[in-house]
């Protein structure tokens, strides 16, 4: 049998654990992040605590598997998971913090059955993956940066024009496109870019924002 000093820790681990991934998270903006990843990782070593609880308790009296309430963590954070992806026309969102909050689940399993080197290990690892290797990958594989500029403009074919050719001038392609109703009149774009480089992004967002008609324009945050 479990004692409770021993459920204590396994619950703060699991949240300390979980926590740093989900500051990473927190910290680039996503929308499932610090206290999602705490929640969800703390919620997997509670289950994992009462499924062993349930074998202690009928250990010897008929046949049951501590995993199989576990089991279905992992079938159960598929939705969870599904619900910070986005889908936008060409682009897809949000695979990498689904795949994040899928392991801090298997963490707080891991924490709650005991195995607490390897749940160390794979929260060293994530946090290497999500902060390291995004710059890695940038630099050694990826040709091409895409992000989106959000910008809030008077409505009008010259205007769109206008910020084309600044796009253009900056050494950046349009990928994506959508168009929004201003609540104060005019509109809002949402263009997918992609640049051939990073060095010149904040220097387009400023041009395009001294823009006449562009009240603002700024980068989405990723």
């Amino acid at each position: 049998m479990i004692n409770g000093w021993l459920i204590v820790f396994r619950l703060i681990l699991a949240a300390v654990l979980s926590g740093l991934i989900g500051f990473e998270r927190e910290f680039h903006g996503r929308a499932a992040g610090f206290r999602t990843h705490i929640l969800l990782c703390i919620g997997s070593c509670l289950i994992m605590l009462t499924s062993m609880h349930i074998f202690d308790i009928y250990y010897g009296r008929v046949s049951v598997d501590p995993a199989r309430i576990a089991a279905g963590v992992i079938t159960g954070i598929g939705f969870l998971g599904a619900g910070t992806i986005m889908h936008s026309h060409s682009s897809v969102r949000g695979l990498t913090t689904a795949a994040s909050l899928w392991v801090v689940a298997g963490l707080g399993l891991a924490v709650g059955s005991g195995l607490y080197f390897g749940s160390i290990i794979t929260t060293v690892l994530t946090v290497v993956v999500l902060m390291m290797f995004s710059k890695i990958e940038h630099a050694m594989i990826r040709k091409y940066w895409y992000r989106t500029v959000v910008v809030e403009a008077s409505d009008s074919i010259e205007q769109l024009k206008a910020i084309r050719e600044k796009i253009i001038e900056g050494r950046a392609e349009i990928t994506d496109f959508e168009v929004d109703r201003a609540k104060t009149g005019g509109m809002i774009l949402k263009l997918g870019l992609r640049l051939f480089s990073p060095k010149y992004s904040d220097q387009l967002i400023a041009d395009i924002g001294r823009l006449d008609g562009v009240k603002h324009a700024k980068w989405e945050v990723q």
